[in-house]
């Protein structure tokens, strides 16, 4: 399940940054604080193009290009054949050699696509690809990324290497109960997918990396943006209170060095659970749980970062 899309007015220079990357065919990368709905793009995005569901790649440390194209249970298949070969031997007469029809060979049945891999099938309309804090992968992972989207198609190799017996091969896919055709081990896009890469900023990316694609820098929502969270979070359930807690929220983002909007929402859902009386701002009990919920983002209890 991805990120709550809400509704919003979003900035003209996201907009204008959206579309630019759409007709130029390049990655969009997202960068600002934790929280201020970088992810939500992509499924803004999506919902607004009619484009369908969202491919989601979270990055990892351990995150490989070839992770995000496809899988292959190459132990998964050499166990589906000996179960055909231990069940074969005991339907045969004592005595006698197995036989009957050849052991299964629909290598298809163990290639799974990855959701970059999947973005790059010859879908009619392009896909919606979200690659989640791309920051955190391997050095090496953004311009191998950028190398294959000007490429526009990738290879698999277990596949390539069965195309004279099977031209084409039925693989699964990053879509829940998805199937694909890929003919001759080949995977070649038809449309170029709509790319949104985030970014906390916790590293630099190389020069030609950042050349190669549009950049969008997503402030922290002010106000009437917080309202606008809150409104279609929570409809009118926070009544009065809800000034007060946008109020109280942007003073202590202040002297936090800033703070994340889902922060905000976590408050609001344990104002409207009535367990605390909001409208006693100097409420110990209340005051105390704000301090837990709204701590800095680094981590220090200081609002600094080194």
């Amino acid at each position: 399940m991805g990120p709550v899309d809400v509704p919003r007015r979003p900035p003209a220079d996201e907009v204008r940054l959206v579309n630019a990357s759409i007709l130029l065919r390049r990655p969009l990368l997202v960068t600002g604080r934790p929280g201020v709905g970088k992810s939500a793009l992509a499924f803004r995005i999506a919902r607004e193009l009619s484009l369908g569901r969202v491919l989601q790649w979270p990055i990892t440390s351990r995150t490989t290009l070839a992770s995000g194209l496809f899988e292959y249970d190459v132990i998964g298949r050499a166990q589906s054949g000996q179960a055909w070969y231990v069940a074969q031997q005991q339907a045969a007469p004592a005595g006698a050699a197995a036989s009957g029809p050849q052991p299964p060979t629909d290598i298809g049945d163990f290639v799974q696509l990855g959701p970059l891999g999947t973005a790059l099938l010859p879908h009619r309309l392009p896909r919606v690809l979200l690659i989640d804090e791309i920051d955190k992968g391997d050095a090496d992972l953004p311009n191998d990324l950028l190398t294959l989207f000007e490429d526009g198609w990738y290879s698999v190799p277990p596949l390539v290497r069965v195309r004279n017996q099977s031209p084409e091969v039925t693989v699964h896919t990053a879509d829940p109960g998805g199937f694909a055709p890929v003919r001759e081990g080949i995977v070649q896009a038809h449309a170029f997918p709509v790319v949104i890469m985030t970014s906390n900023g916790e590293r630099e990316f190389p020069e030609a990396f950042l050349r190669r694609c549009l950049r969008l820098d997503m402030a922290d929502p002010d106000a009437e943006g917080l309202a606008e969270l809150l409104s279609a979070h929570f409809s009118d359930r926070l009544g009065d209170m809800q000034e007060k807690l946008i109020r109280d929220f942007r003073q202590h983002s202040e002297q936090s060095d800033g703070l994340a909007a889902d922060m905000l929402l976590n408050a609001a859902h344990l104002v409207t659970s009535g367990a605390y009386a909001y409208e006693e701002s100097d409420d110990a009990e209340w005051q105390a749980v704000l301090s837990a919920i709204w701590h800095p983002l680094n981590g220090d209890g200081t609002g600094r970062s080194d």
